[in-house]
């Protein structure tokens, strides 16, 4: 059987259709599986992670369907796309049901403390972060942004849905920010892994740009 280009992990949790059927638009020579068999995505040459809803339900579906151990090997070796949880799911401990994350990255994922939550003029911002926020692009180790920035403007809006963003303890995998109100994590990369809180399937042409830009990456 022929290895698939793509493998949308199926975890029973996220926007999966919405994902796969952008990933089929930007690339649609290339196969594209919406998949919870751990062997097919063992076999992919790319994988995307993408999520939504609570961390501490997407660990235990993880566990519940086998598929941490080839989700773990997908992010160590092979281009990696995660999304929203995707992203969150990566770091050792959220504060989000008290849940212990794969601990591929090291850093934990906070929530948004009511404290902080108003603008310059006082007033004040909801919590969960939902909508359309500007995206900041980093450099990382003094080189260019990140190759899944190419042909995106700086500062281009993407959409989010989300109450926790990460820490990472290694600021330099930071790949990109938002601020709300303060500066927060948007992307991280390393190695052969990209993922990012917002939604690129949700995110019109920037984030189509985005998952072209992955489709097509050579890291």
């Amino acid at each position: 059987m022929k290895n698939t280009d793509i493998a949308v992990v199926d975890y029973g949790m996220g926007n999966l259709r919405s994902v796969a059927k952008a990933l089929e638009h930007v690339a649609p020579s290339q196969s594209v599986l919406v998949t919870s068999d751990p062997d097919a995505i063992a076999n992919a040459g790319r994988v995307v992670f993408p999520g939504q809803g609570a961390m501490p339900d997407c660990m235990r579906e993880l566990d519940a369907r086998g598929l941490r151990a080839a989700v773990l090997h997908a992010a160590s070796n092979k281009p990696f796309l995660g999304i929203c949880i995707g992203l969150q799911m990566l770091f050792e401990h959220s504060e989000e049901g008290d849940a212990v994350g794969l601990a591929l990255l090291k850093g934990r994922v906070r929530r948004f403390a009511a404290a902080d939550m108003h603008d310059s003029h006082g007033e004040k911002l909801k919590v969960p972060h939902m909508g359309w926020n500007q995206v900041y692009q980093t450099q990382q180790h003094g080189r260019p942004a990140h190759a899944l920035w190419q042909g995106i403007e700086d500062g281009a809006r993407f959409y989010y849905v989300h109450s926790y963003y990460v820490q990472p303890d290694d600021a330099s995998l930071t790949a990109g920010y938002s601020e709300y109100p303060n500066r927060f994590t948007g992307a991280i990369a390393k190695d052969k892994l990209f993922a990012v809180q917002f939604h690129p399937e949700k995110s019109a042409s920037a984030g189509l740009q985005m998952l072209s830009n992955f489709v097509n990456w050579q890291p």
